[in-house]
């Protein structure tokens, strides 16, 4: 079972965020193989959303209000561990992500870049592509919007 929590930058533990950003690098860096600069100061001004299994942290979001980031608020660094991905933890963490957009910041219209290939997924939470594809470190990625 995904257990889902919500934190600031400075209510992570030493530990959260060292598993945070070991995921994030596990997938962004070396599963896609994509070189770039994860670390990007951003994490301080993000609300971070976790989902542990067995005290680890195998499924990930950073959230952001409108203005933080993009115009409106957005989700990013949507990341679920590659051996936990058959348990449907993207669409958990998307679904919490939404719910502490919408309760926390008040907001409804919510951003994301997509990697191209997720489309479906993102379009089966309400997101709607904006423009046209486009290359973000190398990878085809698509605006998307929701509200």
């Amino acid at each position: 079972m995904l257990r889902i929590s919500t934190k600031t930058f400075d209510e992570l533990t030493t530990s959260e965020l060292y598993g945070l950003l070991q995921l994030r690098s596990e997938i962004f860096v070396v599963e896609q193989e994509c070189v770039y600069q994860d670390v990007d100061g951003k994490d301080q001004k993000a609300v971070h959303v976790i989902g542990t299994k067995d005290h680890k942290i195998v499924a990930y979001t950073r959230i952001f209000k409108g203005g933080d980031y993009l115009a409106q608020a957005s989700i990013g660094r949507v990341a679920v561990a590659a051996g936990e991905r058959q348990h449907g933890y993207g669409l958990e963490i998307m679904k919490a992500s939404i719910k502490v957009v919408e309760e926390r910041f008040k907001e409804t219209s919510i951003a994301l870049s997509a990697q191209t290939y997720l489309k479906r997924f993102y379009n089966s939470l309400g997101f709607i592509e904006k423009g046209g594809e486009y290359l973000e470190d190398g990878i085809p990625h698509v605006l998307m919007l929701k509200g």
